[in-house]
């Protein structure tokens, strides 16, 4: 069984101790620290296959770890860790770069089905498929993970590049929420859930063109979602 590392940043170190003894005989390499400072520190240093964040912690918060790392250019997805029924902190999260996130108090069950389902989604090599699609003025290197704008390099999340390239390989057709869920996130989705619309949302401003930010991506009412080919939009 391959082994991914997981580094999770928390000060409850009991939680902390139960998630490592919980997750760990899963194939999980679990690194536990407990303030924000000592996990930018382990996560500048060190590859990790995923960061599980908690957003209340002492000295630097995990807003603060998360942009910090989203502006020295890592990638490594993070799952955060949010009270229960915050959806400030669920909502600006996501608009930072974060992956998923996982209200508290949790089931530790639901929690291994989340990691699993960041690292399945992360770690999928295409093999029957090109290295690199492209769709009017998008261009993606899939193995590598890059998109282009024209010349312009964007700089997407994890979550905005799956949603990127599942909806250049439908371009014209329309991508239902629930797939795109699945695709980006690695999971169904759940009632009043609106993770996936603020990836949708920070994806269309990172590719808008003059003051329309959904030139290239259309919210289909009832249905879903469509990367509308150029001589359309």
């Amino acid at each position: 069984m391959s082994t991914n590392s997981i580094l999770l940043i928390d000060d409850d170190t009991e939680l902390s101790d139960m998630l490592a003894e919980y997750l760990q005989p899963e194939g999980l390499s679990i690194t536990a620290v407990a303030t924000g400072t000592q996990g930018l520190r382990h996560a500048q240093q060190e590859d990790y296959d995923l960061i599980v964040l908690d957003v209340m912690l002492p000295g630097l918060s995990g807003f603060d770890v998360l942009r910090q790392l989203r502006e020295s250019g890592s990638r490594t997805p993070v799952l955060m860790l949010t009270a229960r029924g915050d959806d400030v902190d669920r909502i600006v999260g996501l608009e930072m770069g974060a992956d998923d996130y996982m209200p508290k108090p949790f089931n530790p069950r639901e929690l291994l089905a989340r990691v699993r389902a960041i690292l399945r989604r992360t770690n999928e090599t295409a093999t029957k498929e090109p290295s690199e699609i492209e769709v009017g003025p998008f261009r993606v290197h899939i193995k590598r993970r890059q998109a282009w704008q024209g010349e312009r390099a964007l700089k997407l999340t994890n979550a905005e590049f799956t949603i990127l390239i599942t909806l250049m390989r439908s371009a014209g057709e329309v991508v239902s929420r629930e797939a795109l869920t699945r695709a980006a996130l690695g999971r169904q989705l759940l009632p009043d859930d609106r993770s996936l619309d603020t990836h949708i949302s920070n994806l269309r401003k990172k590719v808008a063109t003059g003051s329309d930010e959904q030139s290239f991506i259309r919210s289909i009412r009832g249905s879903g979602y469509m990367l509308i080919p150029p001589a359309e939009a």
